[in-house]
């Protein structure tokens, strides 16, 4: 039997990269999915991959920013598609700018990658709690390397702010949610190859090759190295565990 038989999974930023990987991932193990994403294109593209694979597969357009538009979004996936049992909250950006630039640009950084990484997750996950506490669910947030540390190479301190928060707040609504039996739990992804850091590869392999030198496994990840961690995590197979963070980052913080 599928592992996600009979539930509902909602991804978030699931137009692309990580978030589209889960989903499609998602679907084979046999849950209904709720594509999410700012770019409605993207979350029509990705649910009508899962359909033409024989998975079942719905998209809407959200802004995670918008704390009303994800309550909206909550009531509208429990009349149109059912109720949430699954919650991955992905959507997220990285700029890589330090704290030393102009201050108009370091302020926009700031208020824009704490709102998408850290508010996001608090908002979607506020509007779909009622659903997830009835159906005993689980929460799956993707952190980072850097939930933990602040890289040596080029990048903001408020992405590192914002992955902190992103394990704090798991933990935190673990240690709360558990007397419901909702799970949460986060994944630690390492230099994963998506379209949100494309630019950046294709213009800066020096960067590239200094992350994949401090890489046990030797080489960049890809979305679907996050997808297995993704299932564990919403499946049964992992029944015990909660506020935890399972790092899928090649070994990265081993050196």
């Amino acid at each position: 039997m599928p592992l996600l038989q009979n539930h509902i999974a909602v991804v978030t930023g699931a137009g692309s990269g990580i978030g589209r990987a889960i989903a499609r991932g998602y679907a084979r193990e046999g849950a209904r999915l709720v594509v999410l994403d700012i770019n409605a294109e993207a979350a029509a593209e990705t649910a009508r991959e899962i359909r033409d694979a024989n998975g079942r597969a719905e998209s809407f357009a959200l802004d995670v920013t918008r704390r009303d538009d994800c309550v909206a979004m909550a009531k509208q996936v429990a009349d149109k598609v059912g109720s949430v049992s699954i919650l991955v909250n992905n959507a997220g950006i990285a700029r890589r700018n330090g704290m030393l630039g102009a201050a108009e640009a370091v302020t926009k950084d700031w208020e824009d990658i704490i709102a998408i990484n850290l508010n996001g997750v608090f908002n979607v996950t506020q509007a779909f709690l009622e659903s997830l506490r009835a159906a005993k669910g689980r929460i799956i947030n993707i952190g980072s390397i850097q939930s933990f540390m602040h890289l040596r190479t080029p990048t903001s301190p408020a992405y590192t702010a914002s992955k902190h928060g992103v394990l704090g707040l798991t933990r935190a609504l673990a240690a709360e949610l558990g007397k419901d039996g909702v799970r949460v739990n986060a994944i630690g992804p390492g230099f994963i190859e998506t379209p949100l850091n494309e630019k950046t590869r294709a213009g800066n392999p020096e960067l590239v090759k200094v992350f994949v030198d401090h890489t046990p496994l030797g080489r960049t990840g890809k979305p679907e190295d996050i997808v297995g961690p993704a299932i564990f995590l919403a499946s049964d197979l992992s029944a015990f565990v909660t506020g935890s963070i399972v790092m899928a980052d090649g070994g990265y913080r081993t050196i």
